[in-house]
């Protein structure tokens, strides 16, 4: 599914982020940003042993902002490591969700980047309601574009169909100003 706005697009497909061709790719990160399970532990493998190496030189990253390394043995010239919150409940968990899509997009602007892919942040371990998460994600990622003019593709990149059919409602519920 795809959606164009403002000068970008954002796009939603099922795969593995490892093999995203975009200019940067997002990690969804630990605090230590070491090495993890899940898309954390994917993305570590594929880029190589140098990936955790530099993670080890940044020494960590608060929740809801984001640190960039080199993209090593991956297509994707950068990692974007955001780190999302452990869900509570809490008003704040939404905020620093938000955080995380924000400041990677601002990051990807200011490095000139043209195209960068996320999958579902905080929705793994950190138990985040993939409901709640796309409609965060969703939002932030729109609001962004329709503010930027920077031309950014933006990737959703889901590991199941279910996700990606959760994904797809509260994008067309965005389209259609229900959300």
């Amino acid at each position: 599914m795809r959606w164009e706005v403002g000068n970008g697009v954002v796009e939603l497909v099922t795969g593995d982020i490892t093999q995203e061709q975009t200019d940067a790719i997002v990690n969804a990160a630990n605090g230590r940003l070491l090495p993890g399970g899940g898309v954390c532990g994917a993305i570590h493998r594929a880029a190589g042993p140098e990936l955790a190496r530099d993670c080890a030189r940044i020494g960590g990253c608060p929740t809801g902002e984001v640190r960039v390394t080199p993209g090593f043995n991956l297509q994707a010239k950068y990692v974007f490591h955001a780190v999302g919150p452990v869900y509570h409940g809490n008003p704040g968990d939404e905020i620093m969700l938000a955080s995380c899509y924000r400041e990677a997009l601002r990051e990807a602007e200011r490095m000139g980047l043209k195209s960068i892919s996320f999958p579902a942040i905080s929705t793994g371990i950190f138990g985040y309601p993939i409901k709640e998460a796309a409609r965060v994600a969703l939002r932030t990622i729109i609001e962004f574009l329709r503010q930027s003019q920077a031309g950014l593709g933006v990737r959703m990149v889901l590991f199941s169909s279910p996700d990606y059919e959760v994904h797809a409602r509260v994008l067309r519920d965005l389209q259609h100003g229900i959300s």
